[in-house]
């Protein structure tokens, strides 16, 4: 008999995603604009700490018009995390700007500020100082903000910070999107609240976040008539969509615990396997462990994360390795890089683990064995 189906992050709705959809269609407010989008742009606000944000149609048109807002164009420099997902590097390319890929470091698996300093360094010297910094905020772990954003500030370079994966964390008390020039925030299905694909756009520069709605609305002119002075983008959000986002919006807590559970009930159950770690959080962080990650560490060879997401999938339970940093891409073949090959090795030890707040005891039991049965 096949087992059900354990997802690796699946959405997880909280009941009250139809009755504000149900209310969007009958007032008919079915566009990329009307009540629930500004709700929730003022919600996101509010959340992140932020004076403004842009609902949109995804976390990489987001990063896509925060380098259009820092004038970013062909033949320019960005800084660019390389552990992490294609979305938050594909931008640079559609500007046609060079991305500087940057290491991770050990303590959160973020953008090393070290090779961070060495890439701008560099820059400078061949007299093509980068025009932006994207950091990253990966699975949910906060960077190392004080650092990078020192570095950002002795440079004057803006930062864009990726927290995609990680709404509801906290760095320091403040919390994730709100820390920097521009935040980004994803809704897509398998994030911890989701729009059924969406995004947004966070800044305290207001007058950036009116230019990002007028940007992500094709760029219209104010006339009687389609006037278009700039290039524009379909960008926006649906209110249909907002209305899902408002909803889970409501619920976001209880699904940051639900994660952070699903994170300490694997610790607990595996920490005394020692070819297995965990990424600890370092004083003064707050993960919202969007997804629960191990390294397999095996001496004798005998076990890797391979085996590991293989004997999973035989028992039809979703894993997933962990991201392929960029400079490895085909894709961005050629383009710089700076560090020593931390983020490589997490590639290659890495798995993550099923994650999803509506993941049952039972679930969560299965895995554990499954994972114990290859060790």
């Amino acid at each position: 008999m096949i087992k059900d189906k354990i997802w690796l992050s699946s959405p997880h709705l909280s009941g009250k995603e139809s009755v504000y959809v149900q209310d969007a269609l009958d007032s008919n407010w079915v566009a990329p604009l009307g009540p629930y989008v500004n709700q929730m742009e003022v919600a996101l606000a509010t959340q992140t700490n932020t004076k403004a944000a842009a609902l949109l149609s995804s976390g990489t048109a987001a990063i896509h018009l925060a380098l259009r807002l820092l004038k970013v164009q062909q033949g320019d420099v960005v800084i660019c995390q390389s552990f992490t997902f294609s979305g938050s590097a594909n931008p640079i390319l559609y500007e046609k700007a060079q991305p500087i890929f940057i290491d991770s470091e050990t303590d959160t698996w973020n953008m090393c500020p070290i090779a961070l300093e060495h890439a701008i360094l560099s820059a400078i010297k061949e007299n093509n100082k980068p025009k932006a910094i994207i950091v990253v905020h990966l699975y949910g772990m906060p960077a190392k903000m004080d650092e990078i954003l020192a570095i950002a500030t002795q440079y004057q370079i803006p930062v864009i910070e990726d927290a995609a994966e990680a709404i509801g964390s906290t760095y320091k008390g403040k919390a994730c999107g709100g820390l920097s020039d521009f935040g980004i925030l994803s809704f897509n299905g398998n994030k911890l609240i989701t729009t059924s694909g969406g995004g947004a756009l966070l800044s305290n520069n207001e007058p950036y976040i009116t230019k990002a709605r007028f940007l992500a609305s094709q760029a219209k002119d104010s006339s009687p008539h389609y006037e278009h002075t700039e290039l524009g983008f379909n960008y926006r959000l649906s209110n249909v969509s907002a209305a899902i986002g408002v909803a889970q919006l409501e619920v976001l807590e209880e699904r940051v615990a639900a994660r952070r559970h699903n994170f300490d009930y694997y610790k607990n159950a595996l920490q005394h396997i020692e070819e297995l770690t965990f990424l600890e959080e370092p004083e003064g962080y707050f993960s919202n462990r969007w997804l629960s990650c191990i390294l397999v560490n095996d001496k004798n060879n005998k076990i890797d994360p391979t085996k590991i997401r293989l004997a999973l999938e035989a028992e039809n339970i979703e894993s997933r390795p962990l991201w392929k940093p960029m400079h490895l891409q085909p894709i961005f073949k050629g383009c710089m890089y700076f560090g020593h090959k931390v983020s490589e090795n997490l590639f290659l030890k890495g798995l993550c683990l099923p994650s999803g707040s509506n993941l049952s005891q039972e679930d969560l039991n299965r895995v554990v064995l499954k994972i114990k049965s290859c060790l």
